[in-house]
C-alpha cells in the first residue's frame, strides 16, 4: 500500500522542477539561460524514469493541436478583458509578464519552440499527470497535475501566471488523457504560444 500510494520518482521530479523554476525567476537577467536549462534536465528526468506517449497518427495531433490551441487562445483573450475590468494587480501583472517574455534575440524563438514548449508537455504531462493516473483517478489526475503545475509557476512571483499555468494544464491533462499523444499536447501548446506571444499578443 505504501509504494501504491508513495511515488519517489514523482517527488523528486516535482522537488527539482519547483527548485529548479524558483532559481530560474530568482534570476530574471539570465532567464532564458536558466529555463532553457531546466527545461532539458526535466525533458532528461522524465526520458529517464517514463515511456512517452504517441497513440494517434500525425494528421489527428494536427487537428486536435490547432483547435485546442486556438480555443484556449480565446479563453484567454476574453480572461484578460475581463481582467482589464476588474479592480486589483492582476491586469499589469499581466503587462509586466510580456514585457517579461518579450523576445530579444533569434534563438529566444527557438529555444522556446524547440525545447520550452515540448519540455514543459513532456514533463507536467508525460510524467506528472502521467504518474498520477496510477494513484487517482483520471479527473482527480488532471486536476492535481494542473494544481502542481499552476503551485511551480507560483514560485516566479506572478500569481497570474501560476493561475494561467493551472487553467492551461487542465486543458493539456485533458486534452493528453483522451488521447494519449505527447505530440498532440505540444503542437497545441505551440499553437497557443504563437497566437500569444507572436500572432496576437495580448499586449
Amino acid at each position: 500500500m505504501f509504494k501504491k500510494w508513495v511515488d519517489l520518482k514523482l517527488i523528486g521530479g516535482i522537488f527539482f522542477a519547483f527548485l529548479l523554476i524558483y532559481v530560474t525567476f530568482d534570476r530574471k537577467d539570465v532567464f532564458w539561460y536558466l529555463y532553457t536549462a531546466t527545461l532539458l534536465f526535466l525533458i532528461s528526468y522524465t526520458i529517464v524514469n517514463e515511456q512517452l506517449d504517441d497513440e494517434v497518427p500525425a494528421k489527428d495531433y494536427i487537428k486536435h493541436g490547432l483547435w485546442s490551441g486556438i480555443s484556449l487562445y480565446l479563453l484567454f483573450f476574453a480572461g484578460n478583458r475581463i481582467l482589464s475590468v476588474l479592480p486589483g494587480s492582476l491586469d499589469s501583472q499581466v503587462a509586466s509578464l510580456f514585457n517579461f517574455f518579450s523576445f530579444k534575440f533569434i534563438w529566444h524563438y527557438l529555444v522556446l519552440i524547440f525545447i520550452m514548449i515540448p519540455g514543459e508537455e513532456i514533463f507536467w504531462r508525460g510524467f506528472v499527470l502521467k504518474r498520477m493516473t496510477r494513484l487517482l483517478s483520471p479527473a482527480a489526475a488532471v486536476i492535481g497535475a494542473a494544481l502542481l503545475n499552476g503551485a511551480g509557476f507560483f514560485l516566479s512571483g506572478y500569481p497570474i501566471l501560476a493561475l494561467a499555468a493551472f487553467v492551461s494544464g487542465l486543458v493539456w491533462g485533458t486534452l493528453y488523457l483522451w488521447k494519449r499523444s505527447i505530440p498532440l499536447v505540444i503542437f497545441s501548446h505551440l499553437t497557443f504560444d504563437l497566437l500569444l506571444l507572436m500572432i496576437f499578443p495580448l499586449y
